[in-house]
């Protein structure tokens, strides 16, 4: 337990920086300048060097990789492998087979949210929505599923459920755990809880009103009266607006996910062949019944992994939940994580060297390499944000600050919840409450995860004031910032993607899943209330 302090001039520059990029956020700006410059003067005030300030910056920076790169290694490895599935096509065959089982638009609407959440707990929703929008969008059209419905299914299901927990990744838990200065599996845990609770209470007020009285008859009709809505918006991802968590470049770092393979193009042959192809300038390539047996290998490698990958997480899953099954320990943690991640990577080489021998070991270090790219492109503007508000937490504020080994760490954030108790109602409910809107501001620029160290940070410094677990509210503050900017409630978010393959209007989704999902997150805060 903190003993309590007299506030410093250090202390009330954390508080404006705090406030800075709060404001920063609800004028849906770029937080990483405040961060840096509330940076830099919490530690030239607390120490009174100028030096110390300047270095600062970069301490806050690497304290927080040090402290995040592990979630920066999972990402970039499940991205790899993401890549390795799209060589062989295995990516968009994981999804062909729903098509067959969308009888009508009622079954349509659940089984997109379904796959939707299922890709996106495993790939995130960034890949999941080229997926799912250019396989499985116009068969649930077809089946009589209203183009609004669609969208609603695949933002609920993939931007809210499955990106808030994130479960399988672990990503958002890790920020908010690590600024919450509390147990990243129990965070999980219980943002898995409420991101279900959300999800459901959503999904069913979505199709109440905006699906039910919509369902249209199977029939082609209904994909010609969807095409004449509009040409497809195809880069709507890359050209929304520039949040936190650059959701631009991760429209352009899974760019491509779902197009058609590029054709297979043999080496060249010199020896004769009773049957010769040609290519466009006249040259002998490999024998057609050679290209037929390449392309038959290629097609088999597709399905076997289209069922592989599934299974292997399904089983990553089942073993972290009951590790007891292969006598075991508890999976925790960074050993969840490193579980994941060696899973991803073996799978990755398997389906790299599956599309070919030739060039396996180049194209393995080009998919690793491009995941790397993929990652600090997605994750690299919270380093800095995470720099700032670990100086606000005693256990990683040293090193930032300059602090020397042994000696006392101030912890500004909890010493200033702690100066404040007295005007801070002593609830639960109101404290849950209050750091569930704090997360939903903090998601109004459109960024889901950038907020995260500070719900977390909100967290653990009220948690003892209103004896809730720190984990609790963590999750509850990730549930608000998360399910705001992920890609439900603000247009400029990656909703914008998943409108532009539905073919409608963004703003018109936003009113829809308005309601549904503000109703979701009170339900879900209230239920975490109750069981804490």
């Amino acid at each position: 337990m903190h003993s309590v302090a007299a506030l410093t001039p250090a202390h009330f520059c954390y508080l404006a920086g705090v406030v800075a990029i709060i404001v920063t956020m609800i004028f849906r700006a770029n937080v990483v300048v405040p961060a840096i410059l509330a940076t830099f003067a919490v530690a030239f005030a607390f120490s009174g060097k100028l030096l110390t300030g300047f270095q600062a910056i970069f301490m806050g920076s690497l304290t927080a990789a040090h402290e995040l790169f592990n979630i920066f290694l999972v990402i970039a490895l499940m991205t790899a492998l993401l890549n390795g599935l799209r060589e062989l096509g295995a990516d968009v065959r994981m999804v062909q087979p729903f098509k067959r089982i969308m009888l009508n638009g009622h079954v349509a609407y659940f089984i997109l949210a379904l796959i939707t959440y299922l890709i996106s707990l495993f790939f995130w929703p960034t890949p999941a929505v080229p997926l799912v929008g250019a396989i499985l969008i116009p068969a649930a059209v077809y089946a009589g599923l209203p183009p609004l419905g669609a969208a609603a299914a695949i933002a609920i299901a993939g931007q809210g459920m499955a990106l808030s927990s994130d479960y399988v990744i672990k990503v958002a838990p890790g920020i908010s755990a690590k600024a919450a200065g509390t147990d990243m599996l129990s965070v999980a845990n219980m943002a898995f809880t409420l991101s279900l609770v959300v999800g459901a209470v959503s999904l069913a007020l979505t199709w109440f009103f905006v699906v039910r009285g919509k369902v249209a008859a199977p029939s082609a009709a209904n994909l010609v009266a969807w095409e004449a809505l509009g040409e497809r918006v195809a880069e709507a991802g890359q050209e929304e607006h520039q949040g936190s968590f650059a959701k631009a470049e991760l429209a352009r770092g899974t760019s491509g996910v779902g197009d058609p393979l590029p054709p297979m193009q043999p080496a060249l042959s010199a020896e004769p062949g009773p049957s010769l192809s040609f290519s466009p300038d006249g040259a002998a390539a490999l024998p057609l019944d050679a290209i037929a047996v390449a392309v038959d290998r290629h097609e088999m490698w597709s399905k076997v992994f289209a069922v592989a990958t599934p299974l292997a997480f399904l089983a990553v899953v089942v073993v972290m939940m009951s590790p007891g099954m292969i006598g075991s320990g508890a999976i925790r943690g960074g050993d969840a994580a490193a579980l994941i991640g060696g899973m991803a990577a073996v799978l990755m080489m398997l389906a790299t060297l599956s599309h070919g021998r030739k060039g396996f070991l180049d194209r393995t270090a080009e998919h690793i390499i491009g995941g790397f790219v993929f990652a600090f492109k997605a994750m690299g503007a919270v380093l800095p944000i995470a720099g700032f508000f670990f100086v606000g937490d005693a256990s990683t504020a040293g090193p930032i600050l300059g602090v020397a080994a042994g000696a006392h760490v101030p912890s500004f954030l909890f010493e200033l919840v702690q100066a404040c108790s007295q005007s801070i109602p002593q609830s639960p409910l109101f404290v849950s409450f209050g750091v569930l809107l704090m997360g939903m501001i903090t998601g109004i620029d459109g960024s889901g995860f950038a907020g995260l160290p500070l719900t977390g940070s909100l967290s653990g410094a009220l948690a003892p004031m209103v004896h809730m677990p720190a984990a609790t509210l963590a999750a509850i503050g990730q549930m608000g910032a998360v399910w705001t900017g992920g890609g439900t409630l603000v247009a400029w978010s990656s909703l914008i993607a998943v409108a532009g393959f539905a073919r409608v209007p963004v703003l018109d989704a936003v009113r829809a899943l308005f309601l549904p999902v503000v109703c979701g997150l009170v339900v879900a805060t209230l239920v975490a209330v109750s069981i804490s």
